[in-house]
């Protein structure tokens, strides 16, 4: 068996923004304000346990609630933090393309490494629409763009057509997929040399099965290193162990993903960590319930790494 029919072309490539990246957590004080130290000190330990890049501000940072100076801000910490360790990617998306021409500008202008920029949202435009948005962007910066497919959030999908015309763009390089539409991707990905990353913490494993380079996770901020060691296992083509870790983190994922919005259940966690001073989310976020925490708590007790998970 050749190595080119053991594993897809997209897996052993080496991606842009590397394999594992988390879509980080923007660290608030109890007054609400971005807690600016913390911030810089999440990074650094996200760097330090196995993390090749950084999404900054982006849905899980609550970026849709935060000022443009503060999300410019943000980007700054984090790139002068650990920048020269991993790749910066600056979520710029709106629903309003003068919008994230600006936010663009502002990321670009602090030197991060890439933008993620979702599909449209609300507006519900046509697919023409949606590719002059991209393209508009992409045609205005030099930092190579990740497209955000999150149907469930924008109201529409990316097609198989969209993507191939936006494939041509030489800045638009990666797709964090939310869609899990996994025969449409399959055909982007045949088509076109966009570097896929799953957006769904649960499915890594099938998603790089069928060809994506890795993840863009929420869960990866509770136990990073169980991620790297699927992710690891999956480029080793050692399908025992990814089998295995896929189902170590099964409990994990729920408690992350499944109770309360990921943010809100991420920064819940990392506080009962100690690695967060504040679980503080901005409204319309709120804290969870008694009733969730006692379900995130169940969720993370049965876990086969719980001990690593929680004090």
């Amino acid at each position: 068996m050749t190595e080119s029919s053991q594993i897809p072309q997209s897996t052993r490539s080496e991606p842009i923004f590397g394999r594992l990246l988390t879509a980080m957590v923007t660290p608030f004080a109890a007054n609400g304000e971005v807690d600016e130290q913390k911030t810089a000190a999440l990074a650094e330990e996200l760097a330090d346990r196995g993390h090749d890049g950084l999404i900054v501000c982006g849905t899980t940072g609550e970026y849709s609630t935060m000022t443009d100076d503060e999300n410019e801000r943000v980007f700054r910490i984090v790139k002068e933090a650990v920048g020269e360790r991993v790749k910066i990617v600056a979520g710029v998306g709106s629903n309003d393309t003068a919008h994230t021409l600006d936010l663009a500008a502002r990321a670009e202008s602090v030197g991060v490494d890439g933008l993620l920029v979702v599909t449209p949202y609300y507006n519900k435009p046509t697919q023409a629409g949606v590719q002059a948005h991209f393209t508009t962007v992409a045609d205005a910066v030099k930092t190579p763009v990740m497209l955000y497919d999150i149907p469930g959030r924008a109201g529409i999908p990316i097609s198989v057509d969209t993507y191939r015309a936006l494939a041509e763009h030489e800045n638009i390089v990666a797709v964090k997929d939310a869609k899990a539409d996994f025969a449409s991707a399959s055909a982007v990905m045949a088509a076109t040399d966009l570097q896929y990353y799953s957006g769904d913490d649960g499915l890594t494993l099938p998603w790089m099965a069928l060809g994506a380079v890795g993840l863009v996770g929420v869960t990866t901020h509770v136990a990073p290193e169980k991620f790297r060691e699927l992710i690891d296992a999956v480029v080793a083509e050692d399908l025992a162990t990814a089998q295995r870790v896929h189902q170590e983190l099964i409990p994990v994922i729920a408690a992350t993903m499944t109770r309360v919005p990921g943010c809100v259940a991420a920064k819940q966690i990392l506080s009962w960590q100690g690695r967060l001073d504040s679980a503080f989310v901005r409204l319309p976020h709120v804290a969870p319930t008694a009733e969730e925490e006692k379900l995130i708590r169940a969720d993370l007790k049965n876990s086969v790494v719980a001990d690593t998970l929680i004090r």
